[in-house]
């Protein structure tokens, strides 16, 4: 197993009212991935990713994709130095 990470991510592009979190929701699912995501007032979407390594790599290129409506335009990442231990992944805010 390898070693458990967190990263912070914004997500930038038309990714508020296309199913962006819902999606996000259902692939961090998928990919054994907690934390949260939630939209911000300026129109960007914000997310606490936290699993495996080799199962974030995953989730970050599905972000910088993104649900079949949305288009994103970048994505920033910033690692955090150490987990939160979450224990699901939640859409908040």
């Amino acid at each position: 197993m390898s070693e458990k990470v967190q990263y912070h991510v914004i997500v930038y592009g038309k990714v508020q009212g296309v199913f962006f979190r819902a999606e996000t929701s259902r692939s961090a699912q998928k990919l054994n991935i907690t934390g949260w995501v939630r939209n911000l007032a300026n129109g960007n979407v914000e997310a606490v990713i936290e699993g495996d390594e080799s199962d974030i790599q995953k989730m970050i290129q599905w972000l910088k994709k993104g649900s079949p409506l949305s288009s994103v335009s970048k994505i920033d990442l910033q690692k955090s130095p150490s987990c939160s231990n979450f224990t699901s992944f939640k859409i908040t805010g």
